[in-house]
């Protein structure tokens, strides 16, 4: 696939590429990188608008120091990542970019719903267990429901995991079309 990027094409090489070492973190679910940049962040954000108006590969949405790259609808499956980054200015001519890589807000947002959701159950049968002990009463219905809770934890991890690893080549070429901007 060969992106236009201000009037020249841009062959992104993604098995080239060396991620930084945050990108290829372990257990990290949202991998989050920072980069030094020498040259004011007005010039970094222009370039992303420019980028903006010159691509259909990718959707780049600029608010205020934000830029928000993301994979075009028609590409996009349930894990699909998108790119959030914030360029932040300390000094004249210097400035840091931060990003973030993570799913889409709504798929995000389902799977935190469901790991508070699956928390509140865990707490819930705990004080019930301790209720049911101080009683007397039995409680192996309560420990099993709490063992498989947990067990729905982990399913929960390993289900973030596969999609991550799902889309980890468009997570690239999301970090590869940034520097390409950043290259200008």
């Amino acid at each position: 696939m060969t992106v236009v990027i201000f009037g020249r094409p841009f062959a992104p090489y993604i098995e080239k590429m060396k991620p930084p070492k945050e990108i290829a973190q372990e257990i990290a679910l949202r991998p989050r990188f920072k980069i030094e940049l020498e040259y004011p962040k007005e010039q970094a954000l222009s370039w992303f608008a420019e980028a903006k108006e010159h691509t259909d590969a990718y959707i780049v949405h600029c608010v205020d120091d934000h830029v928000f790259i993301k994979i075009p609808k028609e590409k996009q499956h349930f894990w699909s990542p998108q790119l959030d980054i914030e360029i932040i200015s300390f000094e004249d001519n210097h400035c840091t970019l931060h990003g973030l890589f993570g799913p889409k807000p709504s798929v995000w947002t389902l799977f935190m719903f469901i790991h508070f959701l699956v928390a509140t159950l865990f707490i819930g049968m705990g004080i019930w267990v301790y209720t049911q002990i101080s009683l007397g009463a039995p409680y192996a219905v309560q420990l099993t429901v709490m063992a498989l809770l947990v067990l729905l934890w982990f399913v929960l991890y390993f289900a973030g995991r596969m999609g991550k690893a799902t889309g980890h080549d468009e997570m690239l070429e999301l970090y590869q079309f940034m520097k390409g901007v950043l290259r200008n």
